[in-house]
């Protein structure tokens, strides 16, 4: 791709955790970053592999924080959702944001607390799986029980792990491939870096010439490939998976400590 022009850049997609926070605690500089991105006239969105929120809580903890974002928050639960169909019957093995994005799309969802009904298993025509902190052997049980009834499986994100302030968590990717296994299926990801996280952005923003974008991420696995997927440019930043000394095996266009130093290469 062309080398990346700082005036050129018109739309942001960031990522947030690891970028703009560590479990919702503002990483410094990065709301002064997209206060600064935004005052120079740039469209900043906020693309995220957490699936486990509801949209309505992504943005009402951006808020919290300083960062305006009603309609500005894309997650990989609304891709996940975008994969199932209007009265389908879906197994949703993860938190509220999924429930919230397969109803949106006129589904039934169907929480996997693992139980089963009446000792059978219920049928259902997919199982979305994301980040779920209560997730045990028996929500592992009937997930891979729908699969082997037929179901198809359908993975938030890829994600293995996600950053916190004491370290790496278990994300929502290590559930996926849990419940892959057991299935004895393979997963069709949504989030980043996977067409259907594509499809919602290019929806909100339109078909923009690519050179204008840029992606800001800690994850080139996710992040970094998802900007290649778009044609976008991509910003990796050190303050989440990605430290100084990480190797980097895809094209980064601009390499900072973190957003802030980001947008003053852009400012």
């Amino acid at each position: 791709m062309a080398e990346l022009r700082p005036d050129s850049i018109s739309t942001v997609l960031c990522d947030l955790d690891g970028v703009v926070w560590l479990a919702h605690r503002p990483i410094a500089g990065s709301v002064g970053a997209v206060e600064r991105l935004r005052a120079s006239g740039r469209r900043v969105l906020f693309v995220t592999n957490n699936s486990a929120s509801r949209v309505e809580d992504h943005e009402a903890s951006l808020a919290a924080i300083g960062i305006a974002a009603e309609g500005d928050v894309i997650s990989s639960a609304m891709a996940a959702a975008s994969l199932v169909e209007a009265a389908e019957h879906v197994l949703v093995t993860g938190g509220p944001g999924i429930v919230q994005a397969v109803e949106a799309r006129g589904a039934s969802a169907v929480i996997n607390d693992g139980s089963e009904p009446s000792g059978s298993v219920q049928r259902c025509d997919a199982v979305v799986v994301g980040l779920d902190t209560s997730f045990d052997y028996a929500r592992l049980r009937r997930a891979g029980r729908a699969l082997h009834h037929g179901a198809r499986l359908i993975g938030s994100n890829p994600d293995t792990t996600y950053p916190t302030p004491h370290g790496l968590d278990p994300g929502g990717g290590s559930i996926v491939q849990a419940v892959a296994a057991v299935g004895g299926v393979e997963p069709t990801y949504a989030g980043k870096p996977e067409q259907p996280m594509a499809d919602l952005i290019l929806a909100r923003i339109g078909s923009p010439d690519p050179a204008s974008v840029l992606m800001v991420g800690d994850r080139p696995d996710t992040d970094g490939l998802f900007a290649h997927r778009l044609g976008a440019h991509f910003g990796l930043v050190e303050t989440g998976v990605t430290d100084s000394d990480s190797r980097v095996d895809v094209e980064v266009a601009l390499r900072r400590a973190d957003l802030a130093a980001i947008a003053d290469v852009l400012n």
